[in-house]
């Protein structure tokens, strides 16, 4: 028999509980419409299995299924028929790609002792699906081009243009030779990009078992890192000048769509690129000559890491079947009973490397189950008061091609209707996260506070909050995380199908998921399978359930919001934020530039690690000149004022004008859309988008921010006026959203 004292503080706490659940508000939400929305969200939770998640993932990455691959297609139908059976108006959109595959990969170091690299992953008894071998697609980078090459090789660390001023400080220059860099530091393709531009003729990328393999831990099959054969496979496009596919530039790769030859494709680059194992690496590391690596550059293989160049030459021959290939998206619709032409759109995409468990079918699946358990709800009589469509995105590995072209191909409509675009991904045990607009932060804010975390109990935004306090390097940092009630949305950079909703449309966008508990190798290889994923991702499939949980209240939100829950507010105080560090950094840079220049002139000169070489003193930086902010600190003074207007007029409330309100809230984004950045024309969002040299990571404020950091200052002051401008637009928006507030 249990304590009685033990009921009554279990009766207490549930008490407590439901009190503080009757406390809770939704943002665009009625006390009485939000009491509503919370037993439908209750209803939607009922109707969540694990066994559905796990069985899907367990089905679709039974076989291979990249671009153009037969299973690929099954999936696709597999999905389609699916959601055709739960009710939804859903169909296959279907485009024509171009997705190169290898036909010759060869690897050699041409010393007195031949080595070639194997450039294979072994089947392993562990792992049922890693013997499909005439399925897989062998190790390889994607739009690599064609290339037969030999020289010398060098190590660049991890190809990052600060890795190649340390070696000009070590008096070594790549001109005609092969490079070696290893995994993380940027996205894979910054590492070719910058070996190109430096004069190198080959690339050749692998992970080091510091990052990803038995320094980690135990390797793949007895744990989940990376083992000596284990290769990452991947895009090696130059995505932060455009996404999708090259030779479609801007529009559709619809059957009859005219093309660039792939060769005059500006986002493809000149140099052969290979990835490769560390267990492949470790001879071609252990033949370069030169100095010794400085220490932070070193690895965990037991080799001593010289820089090079090798005494040996490498030879690196690539050939590819450049071939077009249909990719299928799954489009699925529910209509609005009120709002039809409002769209909340939901995606993820469904084509893996190779089997492709983690990433991406944990989300896909996820999503299945989420779209089947709104389904259920229309059971009940409910129907979404605004459109729900649900996307399994195909081609999304090689260059985010199948959500871009669909977004190409009905740009109009999209920019006309759509609410929000909300994202995921591979998705594993761990703790939430989340990206996106910081229109939508309190929103996610609100999402995150009212779904339980399946491990501990308290909600996923708690969780989070916890492992970032425990995360921080300082007392302080760790107290200022744990007084703030609230989580930060970051920024979108690129990586995933939210990138032309956001930077190319000017759509609110969000991406969210879980991971972090989930760590390992397996990513983009042929151990990306069931078997691994339930040994070591998400065993019970509950995050599964946890990623549908928040999408599906992400997604029911928006669809059934009285007054659409975006807030000015949160964004004008990132926006700010972002103002104060381009700001300090044109003034650090200045500062920096005095100092160094001071110190040229009295020769206090840094010499070059190499004492053989001839020293040449550098030259003296340009002076860094006066940078005019005022129209942009101006336009930002101007939104405070007005989203702190926003903020107090902003009730849910009878208004004559609440559908004109609507449509000014989620068009709100698309005022901060310019005519696109300088030398990448097809990203246009002003305060977002992918580093030009940082691939997936993110640079806000981006022409300013890159502009100084580039020295180009002629091209930082006219940034500065664009971004003026489009915020000078999003403060109008903000003030037709007000008078109508004001309206009884």
């Amino acid at each position: 028999m249990k304590n009685p004292l033990s009921i009554l503080f279990g009766i207490l706490c549930i008490c407590v509980f439901a009190a503080h659940a009757q406390q809770k508000n939704l943002t665009g939400y009625t006390k009485e419409s939000a009491d509503a929305e919370f037993k439908l969200e209750e209803k939607f939770d009922a109707n969540l299995q694990s066994k559905n998640i796990d069985g899907w993932i367990k089905h679709m990455s039974a076989r291979p299924h990249h671009v153009g691959s037969a299973y690929g297609k099954q999936n696709a139908e597999f999905m389609r028929d699916l959601l055709k059976n739960w009710g939804y108006d859903a169909s296959l959109e279907t485009y024509q790609v171009l997705f190169p595959t290898p036909k010759v990969r060869l690897l050699e170091l041409l010393s007195t002792t031949k080595f070639t690299a194997k450039l294979e992953e072994p089947a392993l008894k562990e792992d049922s699906t890693s013997g499909q071998k005439s399925e897989q697609l062998p190790v390889y980078n994607c739009w690599s081009p064609d290339g037969d090459v030999t020289a010398e090789l060098v190590f660049v660390n991890y190809g990052i243009p600060s890795d190649y001023d340390e070696l000009a400080k070590y008096g070594i220059d790549v001109k005609g030779k092969i490079v070696i860099a290893k995994y993380g530091g940027s996205w894979r393709g910054i590492k070719p990009k910058v070996a190109q531009e430096h004069g190198a003729i080959g690339c050749i990328i692998y992970s080091d078992p510091e990052e990803d393999g038995y320094y980690q831990g135990d390797v793949y099959p007895k744990g989940p890192y990376k083992n000596s054969s284990g290769a990452q496979r991947g895009s090696v496009m130059d995505m932060p000048i455009y996404a999708g596919d090259p030779t479609t530039p801007g529009y559709a790769s619809t059957e009859n769509a005219k093309r660039i030859d792939h060769t005059q494709a500006e986002s493809l680059l000149k140099i052969p690129v290979i990835p490769i194992s560390y267990g492949d690496a470790q001879p071609l590391l252990a033949s370069l000559g030169g100095p010794v690596a400085p220490e932070k550059w070193r690895g965990a293989l037991p080799i001593t890491y010289h820089i090079g160049p090798s005494i040996a030459k490498v030879h690196l021959k690539l050939q590819f079947n450049w071939d077009i290939k249909p990719a299928y998206d799954v489009i699925a619709k529910m209509k609005g009973s009120e709002y039809p032409d409002e769209w909340v759109i939901r995606g993820n995409h469904h084509d893996g490397w190779v089997n492709g468990a983690s990433d991406p079918l944990s989300g896909m699946a996820a999503l299945l189950e989420e779209a089947r358990s709104v389904a259920e709800l229309t059971k009940t009589g409910w129907k979404p008061k605004r459109t729900i469509i649900y996307c399994g995105w195909d081609a999304e590995e090689p260059s985010l091609m199948g959500s871009t072209e669909w977004v190409e191909d009905h740009a109009d409509e999209l920019q006309k209707k759509t609410v929000a675009y909300i994202n995921s991904d591979g998705n594993g045990r761990g703790f939430f996260f989340a990206q996106g607009s910081h229109t939508l932060e309190t929103f996610m804010n609100e999402v995150s506070r009212d779904v339980t975390d399946p491990e501990t109990g308290v909600t996923v935004m708690e969780r989070r909050r916890s492992v970032d306090a425990s995360n921080a390097a300082t007392t302080k940092a760790k107290k200022d995380i744990l007084a703030k009630k609230t989580l930060a949305l970051g920024a979108m950079g690129s990586g995933s199908d939210y990138t032309p909703f956001i930077q190319h449309l000017g759509i609110a966008s969000l991406n969210i998921g879980y991971g972090g508990e989930n760590g390992g190798g397996e990513y983009h290889s042929i151990y990306d399978s069931y078997d691994n994923f339930k040994r070591f991702k998400d065993p019970k499939l509950e995050y599964g359930v946890v990623l549908a949980k928040t999408a599906g209240r992400a997604t029911l939100r928006l669809a059934d919001a009285d007054v659409l829950p975006f807030d000015f507010k949160a964004f004008q105080k990132t926006v700010a934020t972002y103002l104060t560090e381009v700001t300090a950094l044109i003034d650090n840079l200045r500062e920096s530039t005095e100092v160094e220049n001071q110190m040229l002139k009295e020769k206090r000169y840094v010499l070059a690690a190499d004492p053989t070489k001839t020293f040449v003193a550098p030259a003296p930086k340009e002076e860094v000149p006066f940078i005019n902010f005022s129209n942009l600190q101006n336009a930002v003074t101007k939104l405070e004022k007005n989203t702190a207007t926003f903020s107090d007029l902003y009730a849910v409330k009878p208004n004559p004008n609440l559908a004109s309100l609507n449509n000014l809230l989620f068009q709100s984004e698309r005022k901060l859309l310019g005519e696109g950045l300088p030398r990448r024309p097809w990203y246009k969002h002003t305060i977002y988008a992918p580093g030009f040299y940082t691939g997936y990571g993110v640079k806000t404020l981006p022409g300013v921010r890159e502009a100084i950091e580039q020295r180009n200052f002629v091209e930082a002051q006219q940034q500065i006026e664009i971004v003026a401008k489009t915020i000078d637009a999003f403060n109008q928006q903000v003030e037709a959203a007000n008078k109508l507030l004001m309206m009884k």
